[in-house]
């Protein structure tokens, strides 16, 4: 027989390193599943020295696991998961469990994968992070915390509780952008229909009426648009024609949102094309302040969320930094870690960089003072979640008159390019009468 050592948790969540002999890895796992103990790693004695491969971790390569995962799906997995922790059940016996309850499809098979990574002698956050793409590293590395700490039930009540908050707040800044996205693009095709069908119907009218005399400024420029977008080149045989017909700049306007979309999404798969982005959506008014605060109110429950769940800083700013979700903030994350691991403070290049308000440095620099930084940050996050849902607010009423008068200009302009030459006629006849 081998000898096999392992570490294991007991009911009560606490470790246990020990050495069992066994025929096989197999066996040894199930004889310790026996002795009423959830192994986390089982190597044969020396195999560490020779590999360092832990039990069961090497990666195995399936098939149809590999899609993305809906956050919703996400949250409520670990919220269930905690539930069932809380309960006293097994983990292995939670998560398949959770498996049977899933509709079939990736998250399923996900769950199952991560069930058989545990039953080879993995941790729940070794087998976690072998799913990427439905477990982020914020995740994995709170699990791995709390596995540590034996309160993996209260840690998965803690990311669900942030995946769950930072749901609604990504739901909410959604939602403020539909009604304006929507009312502009209503705007946009209405007015697309103007000039491409009604101006050049009075464009033959105001010709006979006329008689060939100048037009005014406003009513050259309309008609010009409108003829540019309903065939083309304003000058005569440069036309663009498809099956013989001209084709105007109707054929570039409609794409133009869906090209300049691809085209940003484009920019952001480089590093300094998000950099360059993000920097100018900061600038941006009214909405660079909205980016931001969205922007602080993220990074800050992340790393409070992390602390608090027992993460070393160093650890939890890595994490925070590669979720921030903006360049700029994660650059200034990153400086914030190179201080810390020079024996620096956390407020210090926090309020150099001047990318946040004083309000946060300073109370950043109070959490490290009394120790309770992690509680200071989650307090950061709820204040600045409040002036979120103020500046929509007033974002939203703000957006509606803007809209009307900018709309209302517009069609003023089209009117006024259309009546102004009769309104010259007219006042000639009736002068020369």
């Amino acid at each position: 027989m081998a000898l096999f050592q392992y570490s294991a948790l007991d009911a009560q969540g606490v470790e246990i390193k020990d050495e069992i002999e066994a025929l096989s890895q197999k066996e040894a796992i199930t004889k310790i599943r026996n002795l009423g103990y959830f192994p986390t790693k089982v190597n044969a004695r020396g195999a560490a020295k020779k590999g360092g491969a832990k039990a069961g971790l090497a990666p195995k390569k399936r098939r149809g696991a590999g899609g993305k995962v809906k956050i919703k799906a996400v949250t409520q997995f670990a919220r269930q998961l905690s539930t069932l922790q809380d309960a006293g059940l097994p983990i292995l016996r939670s998560l398949r469990i959770l498996e049977e309850q899933q509709k079939s499809g990736t998250f399923k098979k996900v769950i199952g994968y991560v069930g058989d990574d545990i039953e080879g002698g993995a941790t729940l956050s070794e087998a976690l992070a072998r799913h990427p793409r439905a477990f982020d590293r914020l995740l994995v590395g709170m699990v791995a915390a709390g596995e540590t700490g034996g309160v993996l039930d209260l840690i998965l009540s803690r990311v669900a509780d942030f995946m769950e908050k930072a749901q609604k707040l990504k739901a909410r800044v959604k939602s403020a952008m539909v009604y304006p996205m929507v009312v502009l693009g209503a705007a946009f095709f209405i007015l697309l229909g103007l000039m491409l069908f009604v101006v050049p119907q009075f464009k033959t009218a105001i010709a006979e009426m006329t008689g060939g005399q100048e037009l005014p400024t406003i009513t050259r420029v309309v008609l010009g648009i409108s003829r540019w977008i309903a065939m083309g080149p304003i000058i005569p045989g440069t036309e663009f024609r498809l099956m013989g017909l001209p084709v105007g700049g109707w054929i570039i306007l409609i794409p133009a949102p869906f090209l300049i979309g691809a085209s940003m999404a484009l920019i952001r798969r480089f590093h300094q094309g998000r950099v360059v982005l993000d920097m100018i959506n900061l600038k941006l008014p009214v909405l660079g302040q909205l980016t931001s605060k969205v922007a602080v109110t993220r990074w800050t429950r992340t790393l409070g969320t992390l602390i608090s769940a027992g993460v070393p800083i160093l650890d939890a700013l890595n994490v925070t930094r590669e979720t921030a979700g903006n360049e700029v903030f994660a650059s200034m994350l990153g400086k914030v870690h190179n201080s810390i691991r020079q024996g620096d403070t956390f407020a210090g290049p926090l309020r150099q960089s001047k990318t946040v308000d004083l309000l946060v440095s300073n109370m950043v620099a109070v959490g490290e003072e009394t120790g309770d930084l992690d509680k200071m940050l989650l307090k950061v996050a709820d204040n600045y979640d409040e002036q979120v849902d103020v500046l929509v607010a007033s974002l939203m009423s703000m957006l509606e008159p803007i809209m009307i008068v900018v709309l209302g200009a517009v069609v003023m302009t089209i009117v006024l390019a259309i009546f102004l030459p009769m309104i010259g006629i007219i006042t000639s006849l009736s002068s020369s009468s």
